[in-house]
């Protein structure tokens, strides 16, 4: 009995190794959509509505997800190092004025973007300007970057092309979002049109992220990923336009969304699938340390 359970635990420690990025998935999905559950079944088994306070408080619980995998992955493959390694490129603040002028790239095409639909289509693309809203971005882009770009994304692009890596990791971070979609934007629930302004919010995320990615194979700063994740989140938040109807706001997402892959385009087009001039990700640690 003993000698099977000497036997059986390296051979799970191998397949945990092995397959680290397969597990941070299961672990994220698990946790967030296992929490998400544990707040709403009690009202869905008695066929209640989610109410709007229920569903604000959804996406701290969702973070919970990323977080704890993201460490405790990092932690369980690389040890103390590893955890050394992911908050010092959370501290690499010296990659280059240019780099943190990407920062810029979200605001501008929002505003951009949404100045077109209120000229040409309806006068309810008007702005929002809350402020206030930027700070929605902070907690979400610096808790969930630790584990979709601290861990998963550099342990996926050792094994394929950065391109593609982040293509993976885009779809599985717009499945993950699932259980609040339809209390993100303004014209919550979205009702008939939740499945069109799922599209259109998965496009524009799923964009975003490979954008994320693309400065950060550049960069190697998680702490500008981070700043990226917030400045989109944050800007969607404050500068979304309130008074739009759940159409209105699938079109303004999908818009949105379409020229962010115009931007792809173009990165993927001067930078090639690698999406940088020189191979990154090969000196993380990537065996447990007693350090």
């Amino acid at each position: 009995m003993v000698a099977n359970i000497s036997v059986g635990e390296p051979r799970r420690d191998e397949w945990v190794r092995t397959h680290s990025v397969a597990t941070y998935f299961v672990l994220t999905f698990a946790i967030s959509w296992g929490a998400v559950l544990a707040l709403t079944a009690p009202k869905l088994l008695r066929g209640e509505s989610i109410p709007k306070f229920t569903g604000l408080m959804l996406f701290p619980i969702l973070l919970m997800g990323p977080l704890c995998a993201g460490l405790g992955m990092t932690a369980y493959i690389s040890g103390r190092k590893g955890l050394r390694d992911l908050f010092g490129r959370v501290g690499k603040i010296r990659i280059g004025g240019l780099w943190y002028g990407i920062l810029l790239l979200p605001p501008v095409l929002i505003l951009a973007v949404l100045e077109l639909l209120r000229t040409f289509v309806s006068s309810s693309f008007a702005l929002n300007w809350f402020l206030p809203g930027l700070g929605f971005g902070v907690v979400a882009g610096f808790v969930e970057e630790l584990g979709w770009t601290g861990f998963a994304f550099p342990a996926m692009a050792r094994k394929t092309s950065a391109f593609w890596a982040s293509i993976v990791l885009s779809a599985l971070w717009v499945v993950w979002h699932v259980p609040v979609v339809d209390y993100l934007g303004a014209a919550t629930p979205h009702g008939r049109y939740w499945l069109s302004y799922f599209l259109g919010f998965a496009a524009a995320m799923s964009a975003m992220r490979v954008l994320i990615c693309w400065v950060y194979t550049n960069t190697e700063s998680l702490l500008l990923a981070q700043l990226m994740h917030m400045v989109s989140t944050g800007c969607l938040v404050a500068l979304g336009p309130p008074h739009v109807t759940a159409s209105e706001e699938a079109l303004w997402y999908g818009s949105y969304g379409a020229v962010l892959w115009l931007i792809v385009a173009i990165v993927v087009a001067f930078y090639g699938k690698g999406l940088a001039k020189s191979p990154r990700f090969t000196d993380f640690p990537q065996t447990k340390s007693n350090a």
